[in-house]
């Protein structure tokens, strides 16, 4: 399994970024290539997610179910067909990082674990004569950017104001 984890710092209260992440379907207002997203259910476990991706000539639904929750702090979800993925959101209070104007922090962090082999050309509609290889070298570098823009984007809705932020991106072996 190769995995990858991002994390950074908001302040606000870990109760504020969990209600802030069981609102996932919000995410497409954050991502250029994430077009949609539709939920059944209400965060808890069992509900699903139908995430629409878009880029170039592609695009892609990716399937997920939320598997457990551990209200503040954590979420588990996993990737229901296609590929073999699963990760979860870790929200903890940090206060000693919060800013003099700020009354906490919490470290938000997103950790995703997946299976390379896992994903066929099968399961996303490929155009003719382009392989999947070629796909996967090329949106290597922009998942790094966009995961940058939409965490940015995320902490200047949840603070009510952008800011610089410090993304801390960790990688596994062969990891994006």
């Amino acid at each position: 399994m190769d995995e990858v984890e991002v994390s950074t710092v908001v302040y606000v209260p870990p109760d504020e970024m969990y209600d802030f992440i069981v609102d996932f379907p919000r995410y497409a207002n954050y991502s250029e290539y994430l077009e949609e997203v539709r939920r059944d259910g209400d965060g808890s476990p069992g509900t699903r997610y139908s995430l629409r991706f878009a880029w170039w000539k592609l695009s892609y639904t990716a399937q997920t179910e939320v598997v457990s929750t551990e209200r503040p702090s954590r979420l588990d979800w996993r990737v229901v067909k296609n590929v073999d993925a699963d990760g979860h959101w870790l929200v903890e209070e940090v206060p000693e990082e919060a800013p003099p104007n700020a009354e906490t922090a919490s470290r938000v962090t997103l950790r995703i674990e997946y299976e390379p082999g896992s994903v066929n050309a099968g399961s996303i509609d490929l155009p003719r004569f382009v392989s999947l290889s070629w796909v996967v070298e090329k949106v290597k570098p922009l998942i790094r950017k966009e995961a940058t823009r939409v965490v940015e984007r995320i902490v200047a809705d949840v603070e009510g104001e952008p800011r610089e932020v410090d993304l801390t991106v960790h990688t596994g072996p062969d990891a994006i």
